[in-house]
């Protein structure tokens, strides 16, 4: 396992950059999901736009305006956490043994703050300078939705990672209560099924307001929600954020299958569970024992497979609304089976004592098979 970009490069290629201890191996496959999804949805966006399906909005937009406050403070602001936390990291004594605790903390370097902050705010004042003009001009500009891809992914991951937190939470209440400012704050400790929900809500309701059809836009993100859910597992895989099985003591069932897509006990995982690993020293020195099911490296093969499909069709489906309500059953099939093998807080008072994840996969397998069989009525 790699906790963080450190760990991978001083095993892949012996390098030891301390900087890299940083950069979270989740988070990075949590970024790399964003940067491919972006340049996929913009692929199917032109490709629905040339069919006609999309059309263009005009926006009025100032042209030649000096950089107002707002610009100067909002620049200064990022600057200052960049220059406070992150170049700061370097310079603090023992800030790299630990990187999470230290950005959750509220130590820093001010100075180097103050400094990367009024630098930044100085680039945005440059920018908006270069092109001021004596008067500045109103003009009409014409926006198609693939220009707006960056919003749908930052309304995406917003909304996806407070509604992440909260069905977590909701899920295990408990431990919530015991701690709630650690489990707010906590990187760990993510629901997939909240983020899908309040991503899927936010963007519905971005997509009215600037006069998409919604219809549409659900069909060109059904594979790319898949691809980007199997990227995100990786992520999990390599890190060891907590996401696996549960104990698998039952014997290999064929011999040539690698021991470590049966039972993987994996060592050196970020969240420090198991046992101690004999010889280890520092810190992500624990392994699981007994080994247990990689189920979030059965998602990602699942799911790869699944957007696969969903690509390869994309095109033959002409009734609106449809792929969508594949990609919903596909979902809805794939998280259900995984959770039989997977580690998750069960309702015990509840018939066949379901997870949370497994009452929300039957809901969208429901609401996916409805629509697939429905959707030209659902489109008159």
């Amino acid at each position: 396992m790699y906790p963080n970009l450190y760990y991978a490069f001083k095993d892949l290629f012996g390098i030891e950059l301390s900087g890299l201890k940083l950069i979270n191996s989740f988070g990075f496959f949590v970024a790399l999901c964003f940067i491919i999804s972006a340049w996929v949805l913009t692929l199917e966006l032109r490709r629905k736009q040339q069919q006609g399906l999309f059309s263009y909005t005009e926006e009025k937009i100032v042209i030649g305006a000096p950089a107002s406050i707002l610009d100067l403070v909002l620049n200064f602001l990022l600057g200052f956490v960049f220059g406070y936390k992150i170049i700061g990291a370097f310079t603090i004594p023992d800030a790299l043994n630990d990187p999470q605790s230290f950005i959750l903390s509220s130590r820093g370097n001010l100075w180097l703050g103050i400094l990367v902050g009024l630098f930044f705010a100085g680039l945005k004042w440059y920018e908006k300078h270069k092109q001021q003009l004596d008067k500045p001009e109103e003009r009409m500009v014409r926006i198609w939705p693939h220009d707006r891809v960056g919003d749908l992914l930052i309304y995406a991951a917003g909304f996806g990672f407070l509604g992440a937190k909260i069905f977590h939470n909701l899920e295990n209440w408990n431990d919530f209560a015991k701690d709630p400012i650690g489990a707010l704050l906590s990187f760990s400790g993510l629901t997939f099924y909240g983020g899908l929900i309040c991503a899927g809500a936010a963007i519905m309701l971005y997509a009215r307001r600037i006069k998409l059809p919604i219809v549409h836009l659900v069909d060109a993100f059904a594979p790319i929600l898949m691809l980007g859910y199997a990227i995100g597992r990786i992520g999990c895989q390599v890190s060891g954020d907590g996401d696996w099985g549960i104990p698998n003591l039952n014997p290999k069932p064929f011999s040539w299958l690698p021991d470590w897509l049966w039972a993987y006990q994996y060592p050196h995982n970020v969240v420090g569970e198991g046992m101690p690993i004999p010889g280890c020293s520092g810190p992500y020195c624990n392994q699981l024992v007994p080994a247990v099911y990689p189920t979030a490296l059965y998602e990602v093969i699942l799911c790869s497979l699944i957007f696969a499909l969903l690509w390869s069709i994309r095109k033959k489906i002409k009734v609106p609304g449809q792929l969508f309500g594949i990609y919903l059953m596909f979902n809805g099939m794939e998280r259900f089976l995984i959770e039989s093998i997977r580690v998750n807080t069960k309702y015990e008072s509840l018939p066949f004592q379901p997870t949370q994840a497994q009452i929300i996969s039957v809901s969208l397998f429901l609401v996916g098979l409805i629509l697939t069989f429905n959707a030209k009525k659902i489109a008159k």
